[in-house]
């Protein structure tokens, strides 16, 4: 037995909470789970190592005819790329889906990266569908509701909401930065609609102290 074999073997098992959806029920259940397998095990055995999030988002973006920016943005501002995350509201997995939204995407099992990658992705193309296309709409939709959208006719008031697209807004920049130049960049229907007033008059402001904010006209 190796070094590194050895070491695994005498670690302790390690002790994982979470929180998943009976399938037959809807409601949460929490459940314990006790692994001697270190982390990176854990996720190779999902099928998606690390370097794999960036093929399952570059094929699943493809499916959905999304940008996969846009689908990396939204997993680490939601969840920062921890597959088993739950939060206080119950939104789980990369892409912090509710249940309810999990079970009428068709989502088998929420902390299964490439089953919740594709749920959230379905989704965002849904309220993108649903929206005509506009973007900072849609994620707000993702982040507040459906029916904060529908409510305001705009991105809602929420500090929360308003918030959410700012941080998305930074990751998105933030990884076209770290890109490579390549010669002309192509178009960022992202950026295009958060920077400047879309069809529903959504319009980026700067404040004083350096803070962004979204308000509408």
């Amino acid at each position: 037995m190796g070094l590194i074999a050895a070491d695994i073997a005498e670690r302790p098992p390690q002790i994982t909470r979470v929180v998943r959806t009976d399938p037959r029920t809807g409601r949460l259940v929490r459940r314990v789970i006790a692994s001697s397998k270190p982390a990176a095990a854990r996720k190779l055995a999902t099928g998606v190592s690390p370097s794999g999030i960036d093929d399952a988002v570059n094929r699943i973006a493809a499916e959905h005819a999304l940008p996969p920016l846009l689908i990396h943005s939204v997993i680490k501002v939601e969840s920062n790329y921890d597959a088993n995350a739950v939060s206080p509201k119950g939104a789980m997995g990369l892409m912090q889906l509710m249940p309810d939204t999990a079970r009428h995407l068709g989502v088998a099992d929420v902390f299964d990266p490439v089953d919740n990658i594709r749920g959230g992705a379905k989704y965002l193309r849904r309220l993108l569908d649903l929206h005509n296309g506009d973007y900072p709409l849609a994620l707000a939709a993702y982040n507040a509701g459906e029916a904060a959208v529908e409510k305001y006719g705009t991105v809602p008031p929420y500090a929360e909401t308003q918030n959410y697209l700012t941080r998305i807004e930074r990751v998105r920049a933030a990884g076209v930065a770290s890109q490579p130049a390549t010669g002309a960049k192509p178009a960022d229907p992202v950026a295009a609609q958060l920077e400047t007033a879309g069809p529903s008059h959504i319009q980026q402001v700067v404040a004083p102290d350096g803070s962004v904010h979204y308000v509408s006209h």
